[in-house]
């Protein structure tokens, strides 16, 4: 779960992803699995950005773009479950990661979705989880948002 931050007058892009313009919070899905995955997956979106307080754009694509810009952007050759950017908002997670992150948890996928999009939604308005106390504040803050979507807390019992 990482929040990168592309030098001003980048185009994200131009590295792994053709992405056209939309508006706020606008939704693109380039990786079929998560249709086939997600049932609702559009509304599920919604949702989750509305209890996050969130008008950035989502992209769902697949690993192999993610990890591209995870690399261009981060150094990082690997695939992660979600980048979040800030100019413009977007926040984009890769199918791969999610799925195998879900399965790991014993959640659905639609119930990671809804936690990754509000945790990089958090990020976009400044929450943090570098230090032990802040990840506390934000994994509290994504607890009682997911609850609002009836949605487990994620942290409970680790």
């Amino acid at each position: 779960m990482t929040s990168a931050m592309p030098p001003p007058g980048s185009t994200r892009a131009n590295a792994a992803l053709e992405i056209m313009k939309m508006p706020e919070g606008g939704i693109v899905i380039t990786d079929r699995r998560w249709r086939r995955c997600v049932r609702d997956v559009e509304r599920k979106i919604t949702r989750a950005m509305r209890a996050a307080g969130c008008a950035a754009d989502v992209v769902l694509t697949d690993d192999r773009t993610i990890r591209r810009l995870n690399y261009h952007h981060r150094g990082r050759n690997k695939p992660t479950n979600v980048l979040t950017y800030e100019h413009p908002a977007e926040i984009l997670l890769g199918f791969g990661v999610v799925q195998r992150e879900a399965a790991a948890a014993g959640r659905s996928v639609a119930a990671h979705l809804a936690h990754l999009l509000i945790h990089g939604a958090l990020h976009l308005q400044g929450f943090d989880h570098h230090h032990a106390g802040d990840a506390r504040r934000m994994e509290g803050q994504e607890a009682r948002l997911l609850s609002r979507l009836r949605i487990a807390n994620p942290w409970k019992n680790r």
